[in-house]
């Protein structure tokens, strides 16, 4: 690795909580309420983007628009109000962030959610007290795959493209952190395969499968600043 390892941008959904499904129903069910029928499986697939890509992507509305942000509005409720209560972190997501923490590295959570929403997923998973700053897509123009939430997450931690890897689990985290400059560790937890997540410069199956890796000293030369001295 030419420049030392300075920050670690993480992606929340998906990959430090198990939340994709639920924002998939949660959009299906809104959608519904406004009588329009999506196809789970499209929105499922969708996951990772923000709403501003998501809605045109499966019903051809725009998020903007008056109806877009009824539906959109309407989301964020039933997210909060059905399935926030009931979600889990991934096994060792809190135990990941600190052990970026132990390292001496800054920690920014780099989401597309709404800043309330990301506010209650670091809750879920333990990670609100760990987290150096967060940026949403309220500290974006476009969200991902475009590379603003990426970019705005490196300023926030104080560092350049060279000095920072982020960890997420969408091929939208994959190409945001690729137009940003930034290399990708990709979790297979968020549902994707590999073949979805190529670009990443590693692929683990959760935050418990990396946690343990930095636990042992036998670590690739991208985790090498993240490794045990």
């Amino acid at each position: 690795m030419s420049a030392f390892l300075k920050a670690v941008l993480f992606d929340v959904d998906g990959t430090l909580v198990d939340s994709n499904d639920a924002h998939a129903h949660a959009w299906v069910k809104a959608f519904a309420e406004s009588s329009i029928e999506v196809d789970y499986a499209r929105v499922r697939r969708c996951i990772g983007m923000g709403g501003d890509k998501l809605m045109p992507e499966v019903s051809g509305i725009s998020e903007d628009s008056e109806r877009g942000s009824r539906i959109s509005e309407r989301r964020g409720e039933i997210f909060k109000t059905e399935f926030l209560p009931h979600l889990r972190p991934f096994p060792d997501a809190a135990a990941l962030v600190a052990a970026v923490k132990a390292r001496g590295l800054v920690a920014v959570a780099a989401s597309s959610a709404s800043r309330d929403d990301l506010r209650a997923l670091l809750k879920v998973a333990a990670a609100d007290t760990l987290m150096d700053d967060a940026t949403s897509s309220d500290d974006a123009e476009e969200s991902k795959p475009e590379p603003d939430i990426v970019l705005a997450a490196l300023k926030r931690a104080r560092a350049t493209p060279e000095e920072a890897v982020m960890i997420g689990d969408t091929p939208y985290d994959v190409a945001a952190a690729q137009k940003a400059g930034v290399r990708i560790i990709a979790f297979r937890c968020g549902g994707w395969n590999d073949a979805d997540l190529n670009g990443a410069v590693a692929i683990y199956d959760g935050p418990w499968a990396l946690v343990r890796e930095l636990a042992n000293s036998k670590t690739p030369e991208f985790l090498s600043a993240l490794s045990p001295g």
